[in-house]
C-alpha cells in the first residue's frame, strides 16, 4: 500500500472507526461478487458507515484523494452495477448499517427509511401500522431500499402499484462533492424546479449517494386472491390480461406470463412443488386480485372474468387458490424459476421491455431467430407481461457445457437486443444497465440520449468517482 493510499484509509477510520475499515481479502470477499459469481472484483477497502453524516465525510474524502466509490446495498443485482472493477483503486460503500426506519406516518400514508433498509424490513414496518408498501421481489429478504431505488426496482406488483420511482415521494443523497441534499418532503404535489427525485432514481449510484427515502403507503388489502389459468400462446395471454382489466380493473396486481418449460424446469428441479396442471400447458399465467372491500367482493370479480375467459375461448382451465397455502404454492412456481434456473446451470439472461401489445409478436419472431442461430437453445420465458416485461433467457442447448455457450452471450444478444429493438422495446426492465449492458446501451440509445447523459453525469461528477464504469 502506498503511503497516499495509507493516509486516506486513516481519514476512513477516523470517520467510521477501524472496525468498519475492511481491509483484508477474507473480509472483503463477501462484497465483491457479484449475486451470480460471474465476476469478482478488487477495492482498496470496504467502508461500512453507519449515518448520513459519516456517508458524507467519507465521500469527501474520496473526492480529495480521487478514489472511485461503488456503493452497495443488498448485492442481489444481476449487471454488475455494485460491485468493484478489477483494477483495486475503487472503495466499496456498503450502506447496509444505514438500517433504521426513521418516521412511519399512516395518516400521510408514508414512511421515511434509511437506504440500507431490508426490503422485507420495509414491508413489515409498513404492515406493523396498518399499511402496505407494495414493492416485491424474489431478493426482497435481502435487497435494500437504496438498491431498489438504484435500479428502479420492478416486482411482481408493478401492475397495479408501479415501480420503485413511483412508489417514492423524495430521497436523501450524498453528492460526489460530499454535500447533502435533504429532499426527505413527504408531499404529493411539489412543483418547484426539476425533480431531482427521478433523477436520482435508476442512476445506480453514478450521480450520488442514496441514503434515506419516503416512500409511498398504501390501505392494506381486505383480500388477496390467486388463480392460474392455462392458455395455448401468449396471444391468448394478452387477450385474458384485457379481459381481466375490463372485469377487475384496478384490483388487478399482479398478471405473470411463465412457458411450458420454465414449469418443467421447476418441476425437475423441485419436485416436492405442487403442479396444478400436469403436464404444463404451453403457456400459463398467475393471476392475482386484491380488493378494499371484502374476500367475497375479490371472488366474485374472479369468478366472473375467469367465467367470460373459458366462454371466450381465451383460457382452457383455470385453478382458483382457496386458502392461504394454495396461492403460496402457486406462486412459488412463479419464485422458483430462477432459482431452477440456477440449479440447472448458467444461461444468458435478458430483462426487456416491450409494448404489451408486441410481446406476443415478440416472442413467436425471436425465438426461431435463436433456434436458426444456436440450434437446440432452450428459451426460459417468463416475466411481468402486465406491465411490458419478459425476463427472456437463453440457456445452452442439451450436451453443450454451460461455460463455453457463456462464451457466445455477445451473439446471444446481439439476437435478442435487436430484436426488442425492432419491436419497439428497451433492453433493460427493471436490473439497470451496470457494467453488464454497457456496451449495448451505445448500440440501442440514440446519440442523442447519450450526449444528455454523459453531459449530466460531467456536471454532477466531475471527478468521474462515482461507481465509474457503470451505465456509461
Amino acid at each position: 500500500m502506498t503511503d497516499t493510499a495509507g493516509a486516506f484509509l486513516d481519514q476512513c477510520r477516523a470517520i467510521v472507526g477501524a472496525p468498519h475499515v475492511l481491509e483484508l481479502d477474507t473480509d472483503k470477499a463477501a462484497f465483491l461478487t457479484d449475486q451470480r459469481a460471474r465476476h469478482t472484483g478488487r477495492a482498496l477497502a470496504v467502508l461500512r458507515p453507519a449515518t448520513t453524516a459519516q456517508v458524507a465525510a467519507l465521500v469527501r474524502a474520496c473526492a480529495r484523494s480521487r478514489v472511485p466509490i461503488v456503493p452497495q446495498g443488498g448485492n442481489t443485482g444481476l449487471v454488475l452495477g455494485s460491485v468493484p472493477d478489477t483494477g483495486g483503486r475503487a472503495v466499496l460503500l456498503s450502506l447496509a448499517r444505514l438500517n433504521a426506519v426513521r418516521q412511519v406516518d399512516p395518516v400521510n400514508r408514508t414512511m421515511i427509511v434509511d437506504a440500507g433498509c431490508i426490503l422485507h424490513d420495509v414491508q413489515q414496518a409498513a404492515a406493523a401500522h396498518g399499511c402496505l408498501f407494495p414493492l416485491s421481489l424474489a431478493a426482497e429478504g435481502s435487497c435494500t431500499i437504496g438498491g431498489n431505488l438504484a435500479t428502479n426496482a420492478g416486482g411482481t406488483a408493478v401492475l397495479r402499484y408501479g415501480n420503485t420511482r413511483e412508489l417514492c415521494m423524495g430521497l436523501e443523497v450524498v453528492t460526489p462533492q460530499g454535500e447533502i441534499w435533504n429532499g426527505l418532503r413527504g408531499l404529493r404535489k411539489d412543483n418547484t424546479g426539476y425533480d431531482l427525485r427521478d433523477l436520482y432514481i435508476g442512476a445506480e449510484g453514478t450521480l450520488g449517494v442514496i441514503t434515506g427515502a419516503v416512500l409511498k403507503l398504501y390501505p392494506q388489502p381486505k383480500a388477496a386472491i390467486t388463480a392460474l389459468a392455462a392458455m395455448p400462446s401468449p396471444a391468448h395471454a394478452l387477450r385474458l390480461l384485457s379481459l381481466m382489466q375490463d372485469y377487475c380493473g384496478a384490483s388487478l396486481t399482479g398478471f405473470e406470463l411463465m412457458s411450458r418449460y420454465c414449469l418443467q424446469l421447476v418441476a425437475q428441479q423441485f419436485p416436492q412443488l405442487p403442479q396444478p396442471f400436469a403436464p404444463p400447458p404451453p403457456q400459463s399465467v398467475l393471476l392475482e386480485l386484491s380488493s378494499s372491500e371484502s374476500e367475497q367482493h375479490a371472488v366474485g370479480l374472479l369468478e366472473r372474468a375467469i367465467g367470460a375467459a373459458l366462454d371466450g375461448g381465451v383460457i382452457d382451465d383455470a385453478v382458483v387458490a382457496t386458502s392461504i397455502a394454495q396461492s403460496t404454492g402457486l406462486w412459488q412456481l412463479r419464485e422458483h424459476i430462477p432459482l431452477a434456473q440456477a440449479r440447472a446451470g448458467k444461461n444468458i439472461k435478458h430483462d426487456i421491455a416491450l409494448p404489451v401489445s408486441r410481446i406476443a409478436d415478440f416472442i413467436a419472431a425471436t425465438g426461431p431467430r435463436l433456434e436458426a442461430a444456436f440450434p437446440g437453445c432452450q428459451l426460459v420465458c417468463f416475466g411481468h407481461v402486465g406491465d411490458g416485461n419478459l425476463h427472456y433467457n437463453v440457456a445452452p442447448p442439451a450436451g453443450v457445457p454451460h461455460e463455453q455457450f457463456l462464451h457466445r452471450q455477445d451473439e446471444v444478444n446481439r439476437v435478442v437486443y435487436d430484436s426488442v429493438e425492432a419491436f419497439g422495446g428497451s433492453i433493460s426492465a427493471e436490473h439497470g444497465i451496470g457494467a453488464l449492458k454497457r456496451d449495448a446501451l451505445v448500440r440501442h440509445k440514440s446519440a442523442v440520449e447519450l450526449d444528455l447523459m454523459r453531459t449530466i453525469k460531467a456536471a454532477l461528477d466531475p471527478l468521474g468517482i462515482m461507481n465509474p464504469g457503470k451505465i456509461l
